[in-house]
């Protein structure tokens, strides 16, 4: 029996993929914990804004100021779960206690990050890999990259494929934009390396319009998207959202054309994933682990040239139709289940327990 602690302090970012992660990563352990019956015990480690996010509320330990000097409740636990690599936070002075890491991505190494910052990043993630006990990757990409830029002197590493989120209901509100054409959809941080204004010319000389939603990272880069696309005389149909509700983002799945994600930097993509779930064509950068999570449902880009794109997008969308590829993508995106996350990662802490 372990009493194991998710490190849930980055849901403090809603609507972001590490707060799905951990909210539908520590909902899922819960519940394999309850169905092995062996006596483990899932505590969560929540920030004040999330206090009632997990069903049992007296499971959550609420973060506060204290605990960068005090942290009673490392005395009586067994495993600490840290869910990203650029944590902060690391039992550090505790060493009876067993440390799981997962790591998310290495995008630094692929976006064009000036050295110094690259070997930063490198020498804290190797910190942390040296107090670790057991590593998780969320992808081969990604444990690749570990593999040839850190060192892991024999810490065992697994793969494991993060699950799709349930969606909300679909609705779009008076907030959120209605196309009133068919369009494109895209998701994510709007930021340089999300690469969205390739996009531009699958829209150019057709009725189609892009909708791009997400935190809006970049201003620069939201402004680059906005003077391309004027320049390209498309600016009534490229539209950049930001930040969308759950169930609006649902309703953009369910009635988009195709979904786009021409990303050259991702340890996973989980809207792709979301995307799949509704059977969508998918077009996708053949970089990172997009090809991986994609498989052979889905199209990729392997030049962000305009026109060859609009070559890889048409020649896609024919094929999708002519072989009614909706069911392989919907049965593809089945593979990424957070039941299945929840009983891999249990069998990770009980490998260091």
């Amino acid at each position: 029996m372990s009493r194991i602690i998710l490190d849930c302090e980055l849901m403090k970012y809603p609507n972001t993929g590490l707060y799905h992660y951990c909210l539908n990563l520590g909902v899922h352990l819960q519940k394999a914990v309850q169905k092995s019956n062996k006596g483990d015990k899932i505590l969560y480690y929540i920030p004040p804004s999330e206090a009632e996010s997990f069903p049992m509320r007296r499971r959550s330990i609420v973060q506060n100021a204290m605990h960068k000097v005090f942290n009673p409740f490392l005395w009586v636990s067994d495993i600490w779960h840290a869910t990203f690599q650029g944590t902060r936070i690391m039992p550090l002075r505790h060493r009876r206690i067993k440390v799981v890491l997962t790591i998310h991505d290495l995008n630094f190494l692929h976006e064009g990050v000036p050295q110094e910052r690259q070997q930063e990043e490198i020498q804290h993630l190797q910190t942390l890999i040296d107090r670790s006990d057991a590593l998780v990757c969320i992808s081969n990409h990604c444990r690749r990259d570990v593999e040839q830029h850190c060192h892991v002197n024999g810490t065992p590493i697994h793969v494991i494929y993060n699950g799709s989120n349930p969606l909300e209901p679909a609705a779009v509100s008076i907030a959120t934009y209605r196309p009133r054409r068919p369009f494109l959809f895209t998701l994510g941080y709007v930021n340089r390396k999300k690469n969205f204004h390739a996009l531009l010319p699958l829209v150019q000389d057709n009725d189609m319009e892009l909708i791009i939603g997400g935190k809006l990272d970049d201003p620069s880069y939201v402004t680059l998207i906005q003077e391309t696309a004027k320049e390209m005389g498309i600016e009534e149909k490229v539209h950049v959202l930001g930040p969308i509700s759950e169930s609006a983002k649902t309703w953009y799945y369910e009635n988009c054309v195709a979904f786009a994600f021409p990303s050259i930097a991702e340890g996973f993509g989980l809207p792709v994933v979301e995307a799949m779930s509704y059977g969508k064509p998918l077009f996708l950068s053949n970089r990172t682990a997009l090809p991986e999570v994609g498989g052979d449902v889905a199209f990729y880009f392997d030049d962000f040239d305009g026109e060859k794109m609009r070559q890889v997008f048409w020649e896609g969308m024919e094929c999708y139709q002519m072989k009614n590829m909706r069911e392989a993508i919907r049965e593809r995106a089945k593979a990424f289940s957070w039941d299945k996350a929840a009983e891999q990662y249990l069998e990770v802490y009980r490998s260091v327990g």
